[in-house]
C-alpha cells in the first residue's frame, strides 16, 4: 500500500495535502482497499463550512456506503467533478485523479494536528 509522505492522514482514513491555504482531501489507498469497487462518490456540501470531524459527503461501494469526515474545518470551493463520471479513480488513483473536495481551510495550522504517514501506518497495523 502507498501512503505519500507528504500528505497528512486522519484516523477515519481521509488524506490530507496542503497547498497554501486550501487543502485537498481525498480517501487513503487503505481505504479505497477496504471499501472495494467505488461505485458513487456523494458531496453536497460544496459552498459550505463544514467543522472538523462533521461529515462532508460519502462513499459508495458495491456493499457499503461511508461516510467521510472533514479532517479540517473551512468552506468546500471545489468538489471533484470527474468522479461524477468515474468514481473509481478513487481505487485506481486515490492520491491522484481520485482526490474529492478541496477546501478553503479556516486555519491551516489545524492540518499539522493530523496524523503524519508514520503514525497513519501504525493505526491501521501496515
Amino acid at each position: 500500500m502507498n501512503f505519500p509522505e507528504e500528505l497528512k492522514y486522519t484516523k477515519d482514513h481521509e488524506w490530507v495535502k496542503v497547498e497554501g491555504d486550501v487543502v485537498v482531501i481525498g480517501i487513503t489507498d487503505f481505504a479505497q482497499s477496504e471499501l472495494g469497487d467505488i461505485v458513487y462518490v456523494d458531496v453536497d456540501t460544496l459552498d459550505e463550512t463544514v467543522e472538523e470531524n462533521e461529515v462532508f459527503g460519502s462513499v459508495e461501494a458495491v456493499k457499503t456506503v461511508s461516510d467521510l469526515f472533514m479532517p479540517i474545518s473551512g468552506e468546500v470551493i471545489e468538489f471533484n467533478q470527474g468522479l461524477e463520471d468515474e468514481p473509481e479513480a478513487v481505487n485506481e488513483d486515490p492520491y491522484g485523479k481520485g482526490w474529492m473536495i478541496k477546501v478553503k481551510a479556516d486555519n491551516i495550522e489545524d492540518a499539522q494536528n493530523l496524523l503524519d504517514a508514520t503514525a497513519y501506518k501504525k493505526l491501521i497495523g501496515a
